[in-house]
């Protein structure tokens, strides 16, 4: 489970809290080579705001947003 203390995060800002890219430069790579979903749908834009509640899948791994 990811917290956050904001109203939202990016799916970017995720990818580097969880340590899938190193930094933001990365993350368009990422989500070009890498299938993302959230909340079950594929995702690849990397300002996508994430909500408490919402749920990511990335390499095999499940992320909960949580508040």
């Amino acid at each position: 489970m990811t917290k956050i203390n904001t109203e939202f995060i990016t799916l970017s800002q995720l990818l580097k809290m969880e340590d899938c890219v190193a930094s933001g430069g990365e993350v368009k790579w990422f989500l070009s080579e890498i299938e993302v979903l959230v909340n079950g749908e594929k995702e690849n834009r990397r300002g996508k705001k994430l909500y408490p509640g919402d749920v990511i899948e990335i390499l095999g791994k499940t992320y909960k947003i949580e508040s």
